[in-house]
């Protein structure tokens, strides 16, 4: 019944479903990993974010080279801010609205320096291209909480005088007399004494898990549903060539002078009835 799934358009529409399922697995398994990355992210968040600050001297290593589950944990550092070594970050998007991050280098009491993200300005209406104001840090010295954030890539684009494309601290270090950590800066999380006014705090990361478990299993399915498909298909052309073989089989019974079975008449799937079939059919409403 099913010898017709070795011919060539059978094997085609096989070849092709196997295609198809493969396909839907890769992208249920990229769903699966951007699922994995996003948790990690969640339980960086979730343990760092809130956590008693580290005292600098326990964790000064991370600005020198930041191991990923370190990222987000809240440092206190105490120095100064160097006001002359202040810039602000282009194309800083925060929800959905265009703007730029102050970063300012932050010399400790110990005379090592690090770089501190003071916040969020949006772009201003003044001077193209440039804020309108950046508020100056606190003066003097100041008890900073910082959170831990990886430096960022060079981006492959320049910047005016005073501006960087992107938090690059090996190339910010280039542009200062002295040297900073280059592995991660800080993300403020508070100043004291405090200074008013201040650029945008950063919200929280969002903990949300997101679609990424939903869009793997549908894909999965997809792939799944692909061979129930080919295979309710097979199932009704071996039905169907069961039933052209049972009506030839009547047929030469019938030229042999002999007497046909009498079967139950089982409907065709899939098929548009012959001339003959249609003809009988209106001769049987007609009551003939």
């Amino acid at each position: 019944m099913y010898r017709f799934l070795f011919s060539s358009k059978w094997l085609g529409y096989f070849v092709l479903a196997v295609i198809f399922a493969t396909a839907c697995v890769f992208l249920g398994r990229w769903q699966m990993d951007r699922r994995a990355e996003t948790l990690a992210e969640i339980n960086r968040v979730v343990n760092n974010y809130s956590a008693t600050p580290i005292p600098y001297s326990e964790i000064k290593d991370q600005f020198d080279s930041l191991e990923p589950e370190r990222e987000w944990t809240q440092v206190e550092l105490r120095g100064s801010y160097d006001v002359d070594g202040q810039r602000v970050v282009r194309n800083r998007p925060l929800n959905g609205q265009p703007g730029y991050d102050v970063v300012v280098p932050f010399r400790l009491t110990t005379g090592e320096a690090v770089v501190i993200d003071r916040g969020w300005l949006p772009i201003g209406n003044n001077t193209p291209g440039r804020p309108d104001v950046i508020p100056a840090p606190p003066t003097g010295e100041v008890t900073v909480v910082a959170r831990l954030k990886p430096a960022e890539p060079k981006l492959d684009r320049g910047a005016v005088d005073g501006q960087l494309a992107s938090i690059d601290l090996a190339g910010f270090a280039g542009e200062l007399p002295y040297p900073i950590a280059i592995g991660a800066y800080g993300q403020l999380a508070s100043e004291d004494p405090a200074v008013q006014p201040m650029p945008t705090p950063f919200p929280k990361p969002a903990t949300e898990e997101g679609t990424h478990l939903s869009y793997s299993l549908q894909w999965f399915a997809f792939g799944v549903l692909m061979f129930i498909g080919f295979g309710y298909a097979a199932r009704q052309q071996a039905r169907n060539a069961a039933i052209d073989a049972e009506e030839e089989e009547d047929e030469r019974i019938l030229a042999a002078g002999g007497m046909p079975r009498q079967r139950t008449p089982v409907p065709r799937k899939n098929r548009r009835p012959t001339a003959e079939e249609e003809e009988d059919a209106i001769l049987d409403a007609q009551g003939y």
